[in-house]
């Protein structure tokens, strides 16, 4: 008789039970300049429900991200919500930065997706624009974690405050 809650719980998807469900939402980003391949380094951390949910927006039926059709849409996914640019003379845009994303690898109830960013020339500065997933939930946070020139800095992303100027 004790299993039946459990059972119960299971079958309902309840918060905390299920496993499925979590109290938070928010994704790890660990981002390393390489300055002897000249590129960024990225390695995105994602819960897996929350980034499917994400990437199905607009499609006709959910996407599983072990399916081969969840590339492309991963791709898209990371060059419309994640972004990095150069520091640019003053009175000028900043330098946009093409983002290779190379795949992605399953852990547990999370996917880490990796990319990388071909850089012009030598940088101790980055701007980043990061929305992941910041249309999905209102208390997204994103951390990102970032090291460089023998400096590490963090910074954490929300909604109101999608972007910033990380120093190396």
């Amino acid at each position: 008789m004790r299993k039946l809650p459990l059972l119960l719980s299971l079958l309902l998807g309840l918060p905390g039970v299920a496993g499925t469900r979590h109290a938070y939402h928010s994704s790890i980003l660990e981002l390393k300049l390489n300055p002897q391949k000249q590129q960024v380094e990225l390695a995105l951390k994602v819960f897996t429900d929350d980034f499917t949910r994400a990437i199905s927006k607009g499609q006709a039926k959910a996407v599983d991200l072990r399916e081969p059709r969840a590339l492309p849409l991963t791709e898209l996914y990371l060059h419309q919500h994640l972004k990095l640019l150069l520091p640019a003379a003053p009175h000028q845009p900043r330098v946009p930065l093409e983002l290779k994303f190379l795949g992605l690898q399953a852990e547990k109830d999370a996917y880490w997706l990796y990319a990388k960013v071909p850089l012009p020339h030598p940088t101790k500065e980055l701007l980043i624009q990061q929305g992941i997933l910041l249309d999905e939930f209102s208390d997204q946070m994103n951390i990102v974690n970032a090291e460089g020139n023998g400096k590490k800095v963090s910074a954490l992303l929300r909604n109101g405050h999608e972007e910033e100027v990380l120093n190396f």
